[in-house]
């Protein structure tokens, strides 16, 4: 698009912004009619783990958003010379799940407890036999039902309960609600009336009853929105709060806030029956949506929904590039002792590619990225761990694909559930996040661990702000009855496939050969959480 073109987008406000609230980077995408984006901003940050808890402060929520968008701004400013004052919609995701909850004047009661954590054991294990539905550690209402078991006081000033996109959403618009695919990861919602759980919010009601709190489930939960329904409009408090300057316009209309699994499967065009994405950043996590549903509870495999309210299984994992990316800044440190100045993207892309040069089964190395505990594994505590035979053949080549195939390795474990014990196939898989960048080598790797044909898109790399702008987009550009999958098939992503990697024999033998090794030292993972303290 000419740069006229866009210039008269964003003075006539029709250009759309998506947020995401990343693990480690919050970024804002602007994008224009035609869904590309045209202007970009960023904050990185870093979660805390204080007193045992994995947090993040909530000034630095508000900081880092204002720092984004104060780039993205800046950008447009510097690209098209035109202030931004106003947008056609807005939306903002963040990284799923979660604790947030709020007495009834808006006070915060405790920290914020993130996904990471895995502290919830009893309160998922107890629910799930419960409902006899799956409900993992980081789900929202575990984190609720864990701190009613602790006896934590601060339960009974409950007024509401949300995650991290609904808080600032709240914040922005006063409005309590969330899209249907976060709500999954909140608390169970029934597919066919896209609402929580009816059955399951009565029975946890009445497993609490005996406490005598001044709330039900249904008083303090967000109310679920579907994909293109209007969530609310940017106050002018809100606006103050996004932008202090005071430019930014109020009324602007706003799509449910949705999780970055959810925005991930539409940034890859993965929302329809029988289509898969796989998202490799800090985190890992597969999201098949399903066109049946599951024969039985695992507690390894979560049942959540697309952001239309399609059931997904997800297979998540805690852990997935922080291990290789601090041995990555390891050798960048050797190369700055030696006088070596090679930039990090371009010394990633060395130390993936040598990763396709070792040997198929990593020559008997074998290693663990585990920053956190890990439920698909019933790892409590995180230890990273590099393990080797005396006789392994130790090469940085091998390293590096060890490095790559642990990333992998527990997502691999979820997956055999679906694929062995469920039967599920996949139509396509697509992949996006940081283990993608280098081209062909995590997605090469990737078709060869799952034995499925892995493809890329050109616009993956945009990630979940370009999705929650393309849902928002979704929001006041539908066409009548116009369904989320036929919107993205026909209007934003049309001929673009991206490239597909076929699964090689060599690499699915070799990853099969690695696999054993890693279940074999599971025990030695645990045994160093268990004596390394």
């Amino acid at each position: 698009m000419e740069i006229t073109a866009v210039k008269n987008t964003i003075e006539s406000g029709n250009a759309v912004l998506g947020i995401e609230f990343g693990s480690t980077r919050i970024k804002a995408v602007l994008i224009d009619e035609n869904h590309n984006p045209i202007a970009q901003g960023g904050h990185s940050w870093e979660n805390r783990f204080e007193n045992g808890v994995w947090t993040y402060h909530m000034e630095d929520v508000w900081a880092g958003l204002q720092d984004a968008y104060s780039k993205l701004k800046s950008d447009v400013l510097e690209k098209y010379g035109v202030k931004l004052t106003k947008l056609k919609a807005m939306g903002f995701s963040a990284m799923m799940h979660g604790y947030l909850p709020f007495d009834k004047d808006g006070n915060q009661l405790v920290e914020f407890r993130t996904w990471r954590n895995t502290i919830t054991e009893d309160a998922a294990a107890e629910l799930t036999e419960r409902f006899r539905f799956n409900i993992p550690q980081r789900w929202s209402i575990a984190h609720l039902y864990q701190a009613i078991l602790n006896g934590e006081s601060h339960v009974k000033d409950i007024a509401f309960l949300t995650t991290l996109e609904g808080y600032v959403h709240w914040r922005l618009t006063g409005e309590k609600v969330i899209g249907v695919g976060e709500a999954a990861g909140m608390f169970p919602v029934d597919s066919r009336k896209n609402c929580y759980d009816e059955k399951m919010v009565s029975d946890f009601d009445g497993l609490i009853e005996n406490r005598h709190y001044p709330w039900k489930l249904s008083d303090i939960l967000p109310k679920i929105l579907l994909a293109g329904e209007n969530a609310g409009t940017l106050t002018e408090q809100g606006a103050r709060l996004l932008d202090p300057t005071g430019d930014l316009v109020s009324g602007i209309p706003l799509c449910p806030p949705e999780g970055d699994a959810g925005t991930g499967m539409v940034a890859t065009n993965s929302v329809a029956p029988l289509t898969g994405t796989v998202s490799a950043g800090t985190s890992i996590f597969l999201m098949a949506v399903l066109n049946k549903p599951l024969s039985a509870v695992y507690t390894e495999i979560d049942m959540v929904a697309t952001p239309t309210g399609a059931p997904v299984a997800m297979v998540h994992c805690n852990t997935c590039t922080s291990d290789l990316d601090a041995w990555v800044k390891l050798f960048d440190e050797v190369l700055k002792n030696a006088g070596a100045d090679l930039p990090k993207p371009a010394l990633y892309d060395m130390l993936y590619d040598l990763a396709l040069q070792g040997d198929a089964d990593c020559g008997g190395l074998v290693g663990f990225n585990y920053y956190s505990g890990e439920p698909v594994t019933d790892t409590a505590e995180g230890r990273p761990l590099f393990v080797r035979m005396p006789d392994a053949n130790f090469t940085l080549a091998n390293f590096m694909r060890n490095q790559i195939f642990s990333a992998i390795a527990t997502l691999r474990l979820g997956m055999d559930i679906l694929f062995q014990k469920e039967n599920i196939t996949l139509n396509r898989l697509l992949g996006h996040g940081g283990l993608f960048k280098t081209p062909l080598v995590g997605q090469k790797l990737m078709a060869g661990a799952l034995d499925v044909p892995v493809s890329v898109m050109e616009t993956a790399g945009e990630g979940g702000a370009w999705g929650i702008a393309l849902l928002a987009s979704y929001m006041c550009n539908k066409d009548g009855g116009e369904t989320l999958e036929e919107y993205l098939d026909n209007k934003v992503f049309g001929e673009n496939k991206g490239t597909t990697v076929t699964p090689d024999k060599t690499d699915v033998d070799g990853f099969n050969q690695y696999m054993t090794r890693y279940k074999a030292a599971v025990a030695v993972e645990k045994a160093a959480i268990d004596r390394l303290k």
